[in-house]
C-alpha cells in the first residue's frame, strides 16, 4: 500500500511539474501570425497583437496589446487600441494536435472611435467585409491551423467615442464601457449587452440582438434593442449642441428596431430641471414625454408619429418631422394642448424665462394652445393661438409694480 502511494505521489509530482513547465516549453507565439491573419480576415482590417503568453491551467492566451486599423477613408489613427487581448482556447486540441480552438475573446481597456462621415457612412461600415481574404498574407511556415469559433466576445473597462466629421458636433463619449456579445456569428442573430457611464453625466444600458451582419455595410446590420438611459446631462454630454439653450437631466426607457436604414423607436422620456431658454431657470416639475418615432439613421431625419407631453395633470400632443441640414436641425412640428390646468403649466414658466411678479401666482383656470413650430432648432418661429380661461393672478403687490 505504501509503495502504491509512493508511486502515485511521484506520478502526481511529475504531472504537476509537466503542467507548470509546459507554458515555458511551448512557444505560443508560433500561432501569432495565424491568429493575426484570421482576425484580420474576419474584421477586414489589419490586426496587430503584442507578445503572446500561454496560461495552461485557465486555457488562455494573452496578448500584451491589440490594435485594429482604421478605415483608410477616415484617417490613420487605430479604430481600436487596447491594453490587452485575452483569448480563451480549448487546451486539449492544442496539446494533442497543436490546433488553437478559440472559444472567447476579452478586450481590456480599449479605446474605440465610431465616426460618421457627412455622407452617412460610418468608419465601421467596412468591418467584416469579404474583400480582404484574398489579400491576406499566407501564414508563416510551421504554424498550426486555427479554428476560430468564438462563443463570447467581451469588452471591459472601455472608452467609446461617437463622433462625426460634419461641423462642430461635439463627440458623445461613453466611459467604463462593458460589452458582451454571445454566440457571436456574422451569419446569424446574436444577443448583446452594453453598460456604460456617459461622460458629462448619466448612465446607459443596452440589451438586444443584432445580425446577421450586413456583408457590404456593417452599419446596416439589423438590430432589436431595449434602452435604459438614466440622468443624462443634456449640456454636459453635448447632446444639446443643436440647441445650446437646452439643459436638464433626461431619463429614458424604451425599445428600438432597425433594418439597418430606419429605426423605429417607442419609449418614455422624463426631463428634470429642464431649461428651454437662455435666460430661463430649471423647471421645478418634471416633464414626461411618451413617443413613437421613425428615424433615418443615415440622414438624421425622421417623423414623430406620436408625442404625448405630461406636465403634472396637463396634457399636450406634439407631432411632426425633423431633419438635419448641415449643422442645423430643422423642425416642422405642431403642438396641441386643450384645456390644460394653468397651475400645472406655471411650473414650466421659469424654464421658458417667464418670471411672475414677486409673491404672485396663477390660480385656477385652463389654457389651450394650438401652435406651429418651424425652423432651426436654435432659432424657432412659433405661431398659433393661446387661450386662457378662468385663471387669475393672486398675491400681486400692486405697490411693488408701480
Amino acid at each position: 500500500m505504501r509503495r502504491t502511494l509512493k508511486w502515485v505521489s511521484i506520478a502526481a509530482a511529475v504531472l504537476l511539474v509537466v503542467v507548470i513547465s509546459l507554458p515555458f516549453l511551448i512557444n505560443v507565439n508560433q500561432f501569432k501570425p495565424k491568429l493575426e491573419s484570421e482576425l484580420s480576415t474576419a474584421l477586414n482590417r489589419e490586426v496587430k497583437l503584442g507578445n503572446l503568453k500561454l496560461a495552461l491551467l485557465s486555457g488562455e492566451v494573452t496578448a500584451d496589446d491589440l490594435s485594429v486599423a482604421e478605415d483608410e477613408a477616415f484617417g490613420k489613427p487605430a479604430f481600436i487600441r487596447a491594453k490587452s487581448l485575452r483569448v480563451g482556447a480549448d487546451i486539449w486540441p492544442f496539446l494533442m494536435s497543436r490546433r488553437l480552438v478559440v472559444t472567447y475573446l476579452t478586450i481590456d481597456q480599449p479605446e474605440i472611435a465610431l465616426v460618421q462621415a457627412a455622407s452617412g457612412d460610418w468608419n465601421f461600415s467596412t468591418l467584416g467585409g469579404k474583400t480582404r481574404r484574398s489579400a491576406t498574407a499566407a501564414p508563416a511556415p510551421g504554424t498550426a491551423p486555427l479554428d476560430l469559433s468564438v462563443k463570447l466576445v467581451k469588452i471591459t473597462n472601455g472608452r467609446l467615442k461617437l463622433a462625426r466629421t460634419l461641423g462642430h458636433w461635439r463627440p458623445f463619449v461613453l466611459e467604463q464601457v462593458s460589452i458582451d456579445l454571445r454566440a457571436f456569428s456574422a451569419t446569424t442573430e446574436f444577443p448583446f449587452t452594453l453598460a456604460a457611464k456617459v461622460a458629462g453625466g448619466g448612465s446607459i444600458q443596452l440589451n438586444g440582438k443584432a445580425g446577421p451582419i450586413n456583408p457590404t455595410d456593417s452599419a446596416m446590420t439589423p438590430v432589436h434593442v431595449s434602452l435604459k438611459l438614466a440622468q443624462l446631462n443634456l449640456a454636459g454630454s453635448g447632446m444639446s449642441d443643436f440647441a445650446p439653450d437646452l439643459a436638464g437631466l433626461v431619463s429614458f426607457q424604451g425599445t428600438g428596431s432597425s433594418d439597418g436604414q430606419v429605426m423605429q423607436l417607442d419609449g418614455k422620456l422624463k426631463a428634470e430641471k429642464l431649461k428651454l431658454a437662455k435666460n430661463g431657470t430649471p423647471a421645478t416639475r418634471p416633464v414626461e414625454f411618451d413617443f413613437d418615432a421613425q428615424h433615418d439613421l443615415r440622414k438624421h431625419s425622421g417623423t414623430l408619429r406620436r408625442g404625448d407631453i405630461h406636465i403634472g395633470g396637463a396634457r399636450a400632443h406634439l407631432m411632426g418631422t425633423y431633419a438635419e441640414e448641415g449643422e442645423s436641425v430643422m423642425l416642422h412640428l405642431t403642438l396641441a394642448g386643450p384645456n390644460m390646468p394653468v397651475p400645472e403649466l406655471e411650473t414650466l414658466l421659469p424654464a421658458l424665462g417667464v418670471v411672475l411678479p414677486a409673491g404672485s401666482r396663477l390660480e385656477g383656470g385652463t389654457a389651450s394652445v394650438m401652435l406651429a413650430i418651424e425652423g432651426d432648432a436654435d432659432k424657432l418661429v412659433t405661431s398659433g393661438s393661446l387661450a386662457l380661461s378662468n385663471a387669475r393672478l393672486t398675491g400681486l403687490d400692486r405697490k411693488s409694480t408701480r
